[in-house]
């Protein structure tokens, strides 16, 4: 029951495609639609498969930084086995700012982020099932990564360093001028009375000091919301500081106050933000939290970063700021505070099953074997054509097609995986690990990194078999395109004719060409030539048809017969070659003159050989006698 349980704050996988592997998200919120579904709010985390390449060498580079930095030997990941360390690439994810909604029947399941504590061997993760760990952000619009400013500051490193007691009667050698500076004596000879008098002049002062202001005046119009800002802090501690300055003498202090350009104006951050600013603030706290540094990239540049940061403070013991805590309060008491998913239990589209394998074919076949059969005959082949060998004797039917990922060829159930033309295919145990963690426990010929399984359906130069029986290479289709001009590169092709030279660039096509000197060149001249267009010369394209009786009219020439090696002139009608085909090594052989299908022994009749047609020929016209063998030869060759 608890495990079905989903609340606010959970780390949680969500499923969106059923060979895809799981996403990995943390639920924000759980909010129940009109129609009684419950949606939930979540924020995304991405795999090392979801980002580029060029950022997945940054976020490396990072990791290698980290490793240099670390001090414990024990907790290096260098010394790890080279599959540990493929796995570890799985644990790794990208926090992400970025908020979606999806339905919360869709999750399948909790799983542990955390982030990454350089005090905690990276190993750890692997022992722990569903952990995760991150330390960069990455932003999706703007493909960036960067490090995480919410890092815990653990180490050696982060330690201040303490000095040493002081023995009895040791003085300290340090100037206290410049460690410390007093800005208020307690023992003065001023009364608590006389300082609450001179604080009250103080506030008065700064009242009138912003009756003056014009643009204090403007954002205070009233008294009272004077009165309450000359109230500050700020103005309370200019107060006391001029009393320290001038040793607490109160005539000095209240002439400090007022000076001869006038009343002195203090002014904190608050007063200085405008209402635009302060709402653009809230916002901006709304979307990154106490992320003060993408706060004011984002949404305040024009301000620095101690001002953001002394605001927010001040922020917080505003009115404004309670009554948005109690709207926030209210606000999560009408949301759902736990949601409950039960288990999902309908079958994976993906999975291989013995259903799909027409009757008539071989009894008795695991389930692996009879779902790739299977799954040729969804996929348009004809039962007839599957050609299912049965078992040698003592070995089990179907282990032709071994795991992709762990070798092993008994499951009690298996999945399809990658590419149809590839029929690659995972056992449950590497199944379950594909969808968690978005990768093969061993790294897969598809990545590049070894090669795949042996194969017992394999034609006999190590080419996989299609279910007819001939080789097929997985070639990868390429996709159509074409590169269209437009009418101002049509334009600059004529105009700057000396400055392009078609025919020098046509027989050098490898030498680099300045096209933004040419553009520029063009936009000069263009305004001096003629209006009218330049004229193209016509192109008239006959119809098919004649173009169809032209080639009836005009066939091919037959071609030439190459020339004939030396023979021996022998009595015989069959020419004999001075030397016979060596090849291999010097051992005599013919494959030479054998097509592919008769080496292999595959279906097709031996040709004749060319010769042998041309002798029929010769001798089946009537002109020609046959009381000449050696003459017909020589004619031949």
């Amino acid at each position: 029951m608890a495990a079905n349980m989903y609340r606010v704050g959970d780390y949680v996988y969500f499923e969106n495609s059923s060979s895809n592997p799981l996403l990995i998200r943390r639920i924000e919120e759980l909010n129940k639609t009109a129609n009684g579904n419950v949606e939930a709010k979540v924020v995304c985390f991405y795999r090392r498969r979801d980002i580029s390449s060029t950022l997945i060498a940054l976020a490396d580079k990072h990791a290698r930084e980290l490793e240099e930095e670390m001090e414990n030997p024990e907790l290096n990941p260098v010394d790890l086995p080279e599959k540990q360390k493929h796995q570890l690439r799985h644990r790794e994810l990208f926090l992400s700012r970025q908020l979606e909604s999806l339905p919360a029947t869709h999750i399948r399941g909790k799983c542990c982020v955390t982030l990454l504590n350089e005090t905690e061997a990276l190993k750890s993760y692997l022992d722990r099932e569903d952990a995760f760990f991150y330390s960069l952000v990455y932003d999706p619009q703007q493909k960036t990564l960067l490090a995480d400013k919410g890092e815990i500051r653990v180490g050696n490193k982060y330690q201040a360093d303490i000095t040493d007691f002081l023995k009895e009667g040791e003085e300290d050698g340090r100037d206290l001028a410049k460690l410390e500076e007093r800005v208020w004596d307690p023992s003065s000879p001023l009364t608590e009375k006389q300082i609450d008098q001179f604080l009250v002049v103080a506030r008065s002062v700064g009242t009138f000091a912003r009756a003056l202001d014009c643009s204090s005046s403007v954002r205070q119009p009233s008294l009272h919301m004077s009165a309450a800002a000359a109230s500050r802090d700020i103005t309370l501690f200019h107060a006391m500081d001029s009393l320290d300055k001038t040793r607490y003498d109160m005539t000095r202090a209240i002439a400090a106050l007022v000076p001869q350009g006038g009343p002195v104006l203090c002014r904190d951050e608050m007063e200085e933000w405008s209402a635009s600013e302060a709402n653009l603030f809230e916002e901006a706290l709304e979307k990154y939290g106490k992320d003060f540094t993408d706060i004011q990239q984002d949404f305040l540049p024009w301000k620095s970063l101690t001002s953001i940061i002394e605001y927010y403070y001040m922020w917080k013991t505003t009115d404004r700021y309670v009554q948005q805590k109690r709207l926030k309060a209210a606000e999560a008491e009408s949301k759902l505070k736990q949601v409950y998913i039960p288990n999902y239990n309908k079958p994976n589209p993906n999975q291989l099953s013995v259903n799909n394998v027409k009757p008539g074919g071989v009894g008795g076949l695991v389930n692996g074997s009879g779902a790739a059969a299977g799954a040729a005959v969804g996929a348009g082949g004809l039962p007839g054509a599957l050609g299912v060998i049965s078992a040698p004797p003592g070995q089990t039917p179907g282990l032709g097609r071994a795991c992709e990922s762990c070798y092993t060829t008994s499951s009690y159930q298996w999945y399809s995986w990658g590419p149809p033309n590839m029929q690659c295919r995972l056992c449950a145990s590497c199944w379950t690990y594909w969808k968690k963690y978005g990768g093969l426990k061993m790294p897969t010929r598809l990545e590049g990194e070894r090669p795949g399984p042996n194969r017992n359906n394999m034609s006999p130069h190590s080419v996989p078999m299609r279910h007819g029986g001939s080789p097929k290479f997985a070639v990868k289709t390429k996709q159509a395109f074409y590169l269209q001009t437009t009418q101002v590169t049509r334009a600059a092709r004529r105009v700057c004719q000396d400055i392009i030279r078609p025919r020098f660039l046509a027989r050098h096509p490898y030498l680099p060409l300045n096209t933004a000197q040419i553009k520029q060149e063009c936009a000069l001249r263009l305004p001096d030539k003629p209006k009218k267009p330049l004229p193209l010369k016509p192109v008239e394209r006959k119809p098919l048809e004649s173009v169809v009786r032209y080639l009836e009219a005009h066939p091919c020439p037959p071609k030439q017969d190459p020339p004939r090696a030396q023979t021996v002139t022998t009595g015989s009608l069959t020419p004999i070659k001075s030397t016979p085909n060596i090849l291999n090594n010097g051992s005599p052989t013919i494959l030479g003159k054998r097509t592919y299908e008769q080496h292999n022994g595959m279906d097709g009749m031996k040709p004749k050989a060319p010769q042998w047609d041309i002798m029929a020929k010769r001798t089946a016209e009537p002109s020609r006698t046959t009381s000449a063998p050696m003459q017909q030869v020589h004619e031949l060759d």
